[in-house]
């Protein structure tokens, strides 16, 4: 069976995003958290567009490789502009987790009404490959529904001191197990098993 595993850029203080994060600009004032994208010289075999420092591109396309459906939150969807109709990733349908309506929705993305739903019809689309999960709000309701098998943590090494954070509230405590750790220039990744 597909893994489903999520993999954000983070904070060393545990924000996805900084202060003013909106439609338009998702990143708010925390665009630095993805500058490791762009800022090496090992061209990405899946997002043809990134230039990453070897150690990075070898951990992410990994990953970016292993994709077959993506599931996103509202408010990820909103604040990337409904990803141009498409999906964040080039190759993957997204299927989106919101209650309210979403007449903007194009062939490549589709709605559902809670997590378990989106995750069972990504599984389904996505061919035997797996599952990545897109925002803080998915991402707790997949840890509270049992449905995570990996949390990778793309870590920047910048305190951002306020903005969207990462983690929001459980029940109770998930346990993790350090699988690797990859340091990189301008980020540390940080993958982990949920015990």
């Amino acid at each position: 069976m597909s893994k489903v595993f999520s993999a954000h850029a983070v904070s060393v203080d545990g924000y996805i995003a900084g202060r003013g994060a909106r439609p338009g600009q998702g990143l708010g004032d925390g665009g630095m958290l993805f500058d490791w994208y762009s800022d090496g010289d090992t061209p990405s075999r899946v997002f043809d567009f990134f230039k990453l420092s070897a150690p990075s591109a070898r951990v992410f396309d990994s990953l970016a490789g292993r994709v077959g459906a993506i599931v996103a939150g509202r408010n990820t969807y909103e604040d990337s502009d409904h990803f141009g109709g498409g999906s964040p990733h080039p190759d993957a349908p997204l299927f989106l987790v919101s209650h309210r309506p979403a007449p903007e929705l194009t062939e490549r993305q589709t709605l559902a009404g809670t997590v378990e739903d989106a995750i069972a019809a990504a599984r389904e689309a996505a061919g035997g490959k797996d599952v990545g999960l897109m925002g803080g709000g998915v991402l707790a309701s997949a840890l509270q529904a049992g449905l995570v098998d990996e949390i990778v943590l793309h870590q920047v090494p910048v305190l951002l001191g306020g903005g969207r954070s990462f983690f929001q509230e459980l029940p109770g405590q998930v346990r993790l197990q350090l699988v690797e750790a990859v340091p990189a220039p301008g980020v540390t990744h940080l993958h982990y098993a949920v015990a």
